[in-house]
Parts: structure tokens; C-alpha cells; sequence
């Protein structure tokens, strides 16, 4: 067994026992295996171990191992910052998309996802406490951009997905989930019917599934530290 096996069986042990301690069904929640920064060697050993989902920040480095790999049944997931003159490899190559943040962006996607495609599967990104230097939409705001979104003939709307603040411990976390799920509720009672809360990362996706995640994105705790020096820009 590979350590990136055994790395995953250890997450999904943690997935299990954060369920069980929360009252929930570990069936419920999907495993994102964050693959920024590695190779295609470091995906392939994670398929052979059962991964299936990828998740990845940096476009231009994704689609040459998405191209790569284009042989294995993976789903792969653009997780990082999208500017507007990336939108169209996003929309050709990306099966979701966690970080929509402007109506704008979204339309982008939709007007270049190819016709042979399914509909590009996203989820707005919410900036759920207010950070000033933080990527997403404003509480206040989401429900207009998710409304826009809906609208939009080749994406589908699935939910939302927060990156809040790195909390000092499990209660004080578990706060900070909390501020986007009331958002993600907030948003099915408007009448959207939204089944993805993307939150939760190697450090704290136990308080993450507490709160109802139902998508944790796990990257270190799978493939081992990163070598940013490395990576392509987004």
C-alpha cells in the first residue's frame, strides 16, 4: 500500500468518526482530494487507492494533468481563484467549479462550456465572516448572485463553499462553519434547491462536518506538504 493510500484511508477514518460523533451518515460526504502543486503520479496513486474526485487551484497546471489523465474516470473540481481570461479553460476542462463569486464570471462559463458537455456544476463562494481580504460573496449578497446563477442555461447551481478564518480550536471552528450554513439554509428556504456545503480542509474538517459539510477538501493530509515554488500560476 502506497502512503497516499494509506493517507486516505486515514482521512476517511476521520470522515467516519466526525459523522458518527455529529449523528450523521459518512455516506453523505464526499472526499475532494486537493492535487494542487503534484503530479500526475501523485492523482494516478490516488485513483488506485479508490479517489475519484480531484480538486485543483491553479488552472493552467490542472488542465495539463486533466489532459494527461483524460483515460481515467476522474471528476475534477477548480477549487482556486478564476480570472475572466481563464474562464473558458475552466469551462472546457473542469467538471465544477467552487468559487463563483460575480454573476459575470458565471456567465462566462456558461456561454463557453462546450454543447457536448453536461452542465458545468458550481457553487458560489461565500465570504460567510466578512474577512476583508477574502475571496466571495457577502451573506447579504449571495442569495441575488445564486439567483443569477440559477438562470444561467449551462451551469448548475449544487450549493456554496466557504474558506473561513483558521479558528484557535473545535468550538470556536465549528462557529465559524456555522455562519455558512445558516447561508446554505438561508438559501433553500428562498426555494433553491442546493445539496453541496463545500467547507472543510486537512485541519478542521471535523468541526466542518459538525455543521452539517457535505464536501470536505482535503490536500496535505492526503498527498503531504506542498513545494509552492513550483506551482503554475491560476
Amino acid at each position: 500500500m502506497t502512503m497516499i493510500a494509506i493517507n486516505l484511508k486515514t482521512v476517511h477514518d476521520r470522515i467516519s468518526m466526525a459523522c458518527r460523533a455529529a449523528g450523521r451518515d459518512p455516506k453523505e460526504v464526499t472526499l475532494l482530494a486537493v492535487s494542487k502543486t503534484f503530479g500526475a503520479e501523485a492523482v494516478t496513486a490516488a485513483y488506485a487507492a479508490g479517489q475519484t474526485a480531484f480538486g485543483e487551484n491553479y488552472i493552467q497546471e490542472a488542465v495539463q494533468k486533466i489532459t494527461q489523465l483524460r483515460h481515467l474516470p476522474l471528476q475534477w473540481h477548480c477549487i482556486g481563484p478564476i480570472q475572466s481570461n481563464k474562464t473558458r479553460l475552466v469551462a472546457e476542462h473542469f467538471d465544477w467549479v467552487h468559487t463563483v463569486d460575480r454573476l459575470k464570471i458565471a456567465q462566462r462559463l456558461s456561454e463557453q462550456r462546450p454543447p457536448h458537455l453536461p452542465p458545468l456544476q458550481v457553487c458560489i463562494q461565500v465570504n460567510s465572516d466578512g474577512g476583508s481580504t477574502k475571496s466571495g460573496v457577502l451573506p447579504a449578497d449571495a442569495l441575488a448572485l445564486a439567483q443569477g446563477v440559477v438562470a444561467l442555461p449551462n451551469v448548475c447551481l449544487r450549493g456554496i463553499m466557504s474558506i473561513p478564518e483558521p479558528a484557535p480550536d473545535f468550538i470556536a471552528a465549528c462557529a465559524l462553519f456555522a455562519g455558512a450554513r445558516a447561508v446554505f439554509d438561508a438559501l433553500n428556504a428562498a426555494g433553491l434547491a442546493l445539496d453541496t456545503l463545500s467547507m472543510g480542509m486537512s485541519a478542521d474538517l471535523e468541526a466542518a462536518l459538525h455543521e452539517g459539510s457535505t464536501m470536505v477538501r482535503v490536500g496535505s493530509a492526503i498527498f503531504g506538504g506542498r513545494t509552492y515554488a513550483v506551482a503554475a500560476t491560476g
